[in-house]
This record gives C-alpha cells, structure tokens and sequence, in this order.
C-alpha cells in the first residue's frame, strides 16, 4: 500500500468494494493515498492504484482562475447524472506514466459520496474538477483513460510505459 501501481498490473483492472463505514481505517487510506499523489505529482489517485480494491479517492489541484486549493477525500463515490455538453481535454495517469491523450468527457458532472465524517454530499461539479472525478472514479470500477481510445492506440501506450518502466527500474 505505499506504492503506485502501473499497467498492465491487473488490480488496476478490478472493481473496488463499497465501504461500510468511514473509520480510522478508511481516513489512514486517504491520507497515505494524498502523500503518494502529491509525491508523484498528482490530481487525483483512486485505492486501486496502490493496491487497495476500496472505493475511495483523494483529489487535490489548484483552481487556476480562484488560485484556490481544491482538497478532499470521497468515498463510495458515484456519478448520478451527466450533462449532454462534452469536452475535449488531455489527460495522464499516474498508473500510465509518461503518456497523455485527448478524451472526450462529459462537461458537468452531479455526484454523491460520503465525506471524512460518513456525511452523504451530493453536488454538480464542472471544469477540470469533474474531469479529475471521472477520471478516477473510472479506475474504481477498473476502466483506465486509455480505453477511451483505439485499441492499437491503447497498446501503444502500454508498451510505451513498459519501456519506460523498464528503463526507470535498471537507472
């Protein structure tokens, strides 16, 4: 559980189970989950990504028109309804490092989850947020970006990162 998991590791690829409740447990998770992001550096990380098949994720970005610090943890959570409005933008992936691709997703975005105190938020989210939030609420159910795209450019990817990895692993 304290690092990062890269394709094509399989856990990647497996949903994640709901939580009970939010204990001491699940904020332990989180917490070690906001420092390996950050460390990476990241967006966004869901449980899956370092191992841990619970539906929780921890984002943190930096609103580029407030300058605002956008910092939470969600668990359990679920996209329940989207706008017909689409956007194009780039994405990456910690799990996919190096590689970055242009994905379609919706605009807005409504969403529920629990919070850090078992409390149910529901809200709309747009922009950058609710790219991030679809994102890796994706990975809790084992989609990653790349399945967005052809099939020859998702292996290409791939390989790339196993390249990558390969290289990084014998510096």
């Amino acid at each position: 559980m304290t690092k990062l998991l890269y394709v094509p590791n399989p856990l990647l690829r497996q949903k994640a189970e709901k939580i009970n409740i939010v204990g001491h447990e699940e904020l332990k998770i989180a917490k070690k989950m906001k420092e390996i992001m950050l460390k990476a550096p990241g967006v966004g990380l869901a449980a899956n990504q370092i191992g841990i098949l619970k539906q929780i994720v921890t984002i943190f970005y930096v609103d580029k028109e407030t300058k605002k610090e956008i910092e939470y943890n969600l668990f359990n959570p679920q996209i329940i309804s989207y706008s017909e409005e689409t956007i194009i933008m780039e994405e990456g992936c910690l799990s996919i490092p190096e590689q970055f691709a242009e994905i379609e997703r919706p605009k807005i975005i409504k969403l529920q989850y629990l919070d850090d105190h078992n409390k149910l938020i529901e809200r709309e989210v747009d922009g950058v947020e609710a790219r991030i939030l679809q994102h890796e609420i994706d990975h809790l159910s084992g989609k990653l970006f790349v399945d967005y795209l052809s099939h020859l450019k998702r292996n290409i990817m791939i390989k790339k990162v196993q390249k990558y990895l390969k290289i990084k692993n014998n510096a």
